[in-house]
């Protein structure tokens, strides 16, 4: 069974979800506060699943939310711990996390090592290579700077 790509329309209280199997690109973007997480997340997370079987050589993780609430934090991690499980060395895992510009501009490495540590926690030690990215975007969501955290 061939692996189909997953595309779930944002909503008002859920985000636009973009996952291609073809390119690797899985896209979460918009505000995540829905109601029921398990009902918007728990098909993208058995998608990550099948995806992990035969992934694309890399893989490009871009979590663009304004603004998600805990549950769907949890199952954002389940689908990052998932991703990570991929055991192919030459493999790459690179996840993009977008933040407001003033944000970005205020933050200090010890700032962004502490906002980091729980991702970095949770993974553990991957088999595949990881990098974290991280972009300062305007009012547009236009990028304005961007820096690499590797792992």
């Amino acid at each position: 069974m061939e692996l189909k790509s997953l595309f779930v329309e944002s909503g008002v209280k859920t985000p636009q979800i973009d996952l291609n199997h073809l390119t690797g690109e899985l896209i979460f973007s918009g505000k995540s506060i829905p109601e029921n997480a398990a009902g918007l997340y728990e098909n993208a997370y058995k998608w990550v699943l099948e995806y992990i079987k035969k992934p694309r050589h890399t893989t490009n993780l871009r979590l663009n939310l304004e603004y998600f609430n805990t549950s769907s934090s949890i199952w954002l991690a389940k689908i990052v711990k998932a991703l990570c499980s991929i055991k192919v060395s030459e493999y790459t895992l690179l996840i993009h996390l977008y933040f407001d510009i003033e944000e970005f501009d205020n933050m200090e490495v010890d700032d962004l090592k502490d906002a980091l540590s729980p991702i970095i926690d949770m993974i553990g030690t991957p088999s595949l290579s990881l990098g974290i990215k991280i972009y300062g975007t305007d009012d547009k969501g236009e990028i304005l700077k961007e820096s690499m955290v590797l792992i």
